[in-house]
């Protein structure tokens, strides 16, 4: 059961709240955490007739400055709602922090799976399933980029150009701000790419952490859902598939400097007919791709190196640098990994 005060749930409050505002909501409801930690919180609630939803906050250890974040989650999946974009349905938006101590939102629950290693894969898709997994990916982040952002009330929801040199100015201002130590060559990579920046074309919804374990599946493998639109804006969609690429590691491809296995198992596409199918479908250019494959990775180490500087804060407790020394090379290896796919950039 979910403790209110430990969890973030305050149920005596919450239920009312759910009553009123979501049709069919009948009361009482338990409820369960599917995802905690620094990100924003999810919860399955299950109430009195066993209809399912899920629940996000923000973490517990935020102010109320998270408010913006829920409301900004909540409009995304309630304007794709009659897009191609597979979402949860959105039911309901609390922004009243006296209900639970924090603006919330509520969403319909939609089964299936969340692919996040290879065991999982193997249990529960087939052969078949897993390479209709790897289409049903290229096919739904193409929807995501085909969505007409005038038509779903979303051409407001950030600026449109210049997504590339914002993201690295946003990335490399948090990188020194809270670095542990000097990484020369993330300078390096960040000036190289600072300076090879490709045009962007037409700005469209970018997810930005698009992956496999981001979305609920079906036993076939058809995504039923994607998940996770916190950080999503807009600007270049070939920064989604770079970052894919730096996530995915198919049963052929070589290893990445992310240690993701579940698409390692037999069935599932590797990287280049990720890559010929985006294309295809999109009509786009994906000849810079190693661009934003570098740009993935950079990314990602400026993030790690974030993460990496609070637990030698303190933020897990009294650990030692060996304990954390893995965070601190997965950082190293991201970086690396940035410098070697701008290598390959003629």
């Amino acid at each position: 059961m979910v403790d209110a005060a430990r969890d973030g749930i305050a149920t005596a409050t919450v239920t009312p709240w759910l009553a009123e505002h979501v049709t069919g909501f009948t009361p009482p409801f338990t409820a369960e955490v599917i995802a905690g930690g620094h990100s924003n919180l999810t919860f399955k609630l299950t109430d009195a007739r066993g209809t399912k939803y899920v629940l996000r906050r923000p973490p517990l250890s935020h102010t109320l400055a998270s408010a913006h974040d829920m409301g900004r989650e909540h409009r995304i999946i309630h304007a794709l709602r009659n897009t191609d974009v597979p979402v949860a349905p959105a039911l309901a938006m609390c922004d009243d922090p006296a209900v639970n101590g924090a603006p919330f939102y509520v969403m319909g629950f939609v089964d299936g799976h969340v692919i996040r290693d290879a065991t999982i894969a193997e249990r529960v898709l087939t052969e078949q399933a897993r390479r209709t997994a790897s289409e049903s990916l290229i096919d739904t982040m193409a929807a995501i980029h085909a969505v007409n952002l005038e038509n779903v009330g979303l051409a407001d929801l950030a600026r449109h150009e210049g997504y590339i040199a914002r993201q690295l100015k946003r990335w490399y201002g948090q990188f020194n701000a809270q670095k542990t130590r000097d990484l020369p060559l993330l300078d390096q990579v960040h000036d190289a790419l600072a300076q090879r920046i490709p045009e962007q074309g037409p700005a469209t919804i970018v997810h930005g952490d698009y992956r496999l374990d981001n979305c609920i599946v079906n036993d076939d493998g058809r995504i039923a859902a994607v998940l996770d639109w916190e950080i999503c804006t807009l600007g270049d969609p070939l920064a989604d598939l770079g970052l894919l690429m730096a996530y995915y590691t198919g049963p052929d491809d070589e290893s990445s400097a992310w240690q993701a296995q579940a698409n390692r198992v037999k069935g599932f596409l590797n990287r280049a007919d990720l890559v010929e199918r985006y294309a295809r479908i999109t009509k786009r250019d994906v000849s810079q791709l190693d661009f934003y494959t570098a740009f993935a990775f950079w990314k990602l180490a400026c993030i790690i190196e974030g993460v990496y500087a609070r637990y030698l804060g303190g933020a897990l407790g009294d650990r030692s640098a060996e304990e954390l020394a893995p965070f601190a090379a997965q950082v190293e290896s991201a970086v690396t990994a940035a410098h070697r796919s701008l290598s390959r950039l003629h």
